[in-house]
């Protein structure tokens, strides 16, 4: 009922679902790409433009990234929020005992945030992690200082990062396959991507 207060009925005219972006020509794949990449959207800041390079090896990684810095992305307290779970169900797909937001998910969740070390030491980086996903990203990019090429790896990796702990999340979620990782260093094996098991 709150949902339908500021909704008002009108005789004779058809409900129809309408396309912002393009309200008379509809959705299309097509325009939703264009409107994902066109120069010409203000982009609202500046870790979104971040995220859209050629680099990226999928669209759909840096789609998925878009959604995980607006949090957009379907953690189980989202679900919860949308009422597609019930709120018993919002817990850590890990057992941790926390609920899984995206901040909790890739920066609190000793399972998955024990990444983000590791990496740092495979680049010889020095840093601490901050608990919010958008100042994670724009540290992480920025943690050499160096010049634009430099900051457009770390974006990758990044980028990288982020996926792999989100298919990690949805394997274990969905298929009950866990993958554990080192717990000390990226040793050079892991560093050239040889898969690793227990």
């Amino acid at each position: 009922m709150t949902l339908l207060t500021d909704v008002s009925l009108q005789e004779f005219v058809s409900d129809r679902w309408v396309w912002l972006p393009d309200p008379g020509e509809g959705y299309s794949v097509r325009g939703s790409y264009l409107l994902l990449t066109t120069k010409d959207i203000p982009l609202a800041d500046h870790a979104a433009s971040l995220i859209w390079q050629n680099q990226v090896p999928s669209l759909k990684v840096s789609i998925f990234a878009w959604r995980l810095l607006r949090d957009r992305l379907p953690t189980k307290v989202n679900l919860v929020q949308r009422r597609v779970l019930d709120t018993d169900a919002s817990m850590c797909v890990s057992d941790c005992g926390f609920c899984e937001t995206a901040q909790h998910l890739f920066l609190s969740c000793d399972t998955f945030s024990s990444l983000w070390p590791l990496v740092r030491h495979w680049l010889g980086i020095i840093g601490v992690d901050t608990n919010v996903v958008l100042d994670h990203f724009l540290q992480f990019v920025n943690l050499t200082g160096g010049g634009k090429a430099t900051r457009a790896f770390l974006q990758l990796i990044w980028l990288l990062c982020v996926w792999v702990l989100w298919n990690e999340c949805n394997n274990r979620f969905f298929n009950n396959v866990v993958t554990s990782m080192p717990s000390d260093s990226f040793d050079a094996p892991y560093a050239r991507g040889v898969a690793f098991d227990d």
